[in-house]
């Protein structure tokens, strides 16, 4: 098992009476790049995307991993995603979210970071992926890893067909945190002994919630405000395919 950069983790650790709760963060902390780009690119491989919109996704996945999220990017994300979800199916979703990550998303992940979240699993603790991207993805994400859960955003459907409407809030920014402390009060967990890992400035709230904070990759701004504060930080890269071929595996070890 790979050794963190700068913290011990949570190996050794006893778990409390109260669950203990691990939120991770998807996009460039538990894998390289913007997941909602290769739902993306498997819709447009399916037919339900045209090249400018495969190429529009493909700018803005080439921005996200220079130079990190913003604001303004996550809204264009979310604002053309939901417009070209409107009208196809639930099942339609979800079985791209499955194709996505078995052809894309499994050869991208942090090994050191998915290492870390079944460190946790192994300590009895919770781990649950909290993500902006759509809620399908992050659930077929956590069950490929043997994780807990997922919490993603949530698109409103009508007989199992999208309507291009958002079911509350994109799961970012501060709405991630508040999501985070409903599922710890209504789990009984208290925030002190829970975890957050995130490479974003964006969750800055998440991080500041929890008791104990892991910035992973993190983006200039997090960089700052963790060495500030003293937080730890780990740095984590996929293997290329070329490195899993010579150490003889296919994908990525799962759980």
């Amino acid at each position: 098992m790979s050794t963190p950069v700068s913290d011990a983790g949570p190996a050794g650790r006893a778990p409390a009476s109260a669950p203990v709760i691990a939120f991770f963060d998807v996009d460039n902390t538990l894998l390289r790049g913007a997941s909602v780009y290769y739902l993306g690119r498997t819709a447009w491989k399916r037919g339900h995307l045209g090249w400018r919109d495969l190429t529009r996704f493909a700018w803005q996945q080439a921005r996200f991993t220079s130079v990190g999220e913003n604001h303004q990017h996550q809204l264009a994300v979310r604002d053309r995603a939901l417009e070209l979800i409107a009208g196809h199916s639930v099942a339609e979703l979800d079985e791209i979210a499955e194709e996505t990550y078995d052809s894309s998303l499994v050869g991208l992940l942090h090994e050191q970071v998915v290492a870390r979240a079944h460190d946790h699993i192994a300590q009895g603790h919770e781990v649950w992926v909290i993500t902006a991207t759509p809620h399908a993805c992050a659930r077929v994400i956590a069950e490929r890893l043997g994780l807990t859960g997922a919490m993603g955003t949530h698109i409103e459907s009508v007989d199992g067909v999208f309507t291009g409407a958002l079911v509350g809030s994109v799961m970012h920014g501060p709405h991630k945190a508040e999501a985070a402390a409903r599922l710890a009060a209504e789990k009984g967990a208290e925030l002190a002994d829970c975890w957050a890992y995130s490479d974003s400035r964006n969750d800055i709230p998440l991080l500041e919630l929890v008791g104990h904070q892991q910035v992973v990759n993190p983006d200039a701004a997090l960089a700052r405000y963790a060495q500030a504060r003293g937080w730890p930080v780990m740095r984590d890269r996929p293997r290329s395919s070329r490195r899993r071929r010579r150490d003889g595996e296919s994908t990525p070890p799962q759980a």
